[in-house]
């Protein structure tokens, strides 16, 4: 593997590990808006506006090449992995 294929896909890496860890905070925050009962629209306004921003990062990505797609998801995977174990509460 060349250097710069490697730098590029660990920038591909870093960017889906941003876009994740942006979801993720948000499903967070989302989750915490339909439970408090405040505001339907405002929570659905905000369910619509990660899954639309996570879609068109991804499909930036995807327009990007098969492997830049692919070490975007990786990052959002990894984003989740970092995101559940910071929230979690341990008995």
């Amino acid at each position: 593997m060349s250097m710069a294929l490697a730098t590029t896909l660990l920038l591909w890496l870093a960017f889906g590990l941003a876009v994740g860890a942006s979801h993720f905070a948000l499903l967070r925050w989302n989750a915490a808006l339909y439970l408090s009962g405040a505001s339907l629209a405002r929570a659905l306004a905000v369910q619509l506006l990660r899954l639309t921003a996570t879609t068109a990062l991804l499909a930036f990505a995807a327009w990007h090449g098969a492997l830049a797609l692919f070490a975007a998801a990786v990052g959002v995977f990894l984003a989740r992995m970092l995101v559940m174990r910071a929230v979690t509460v341990v008995p």
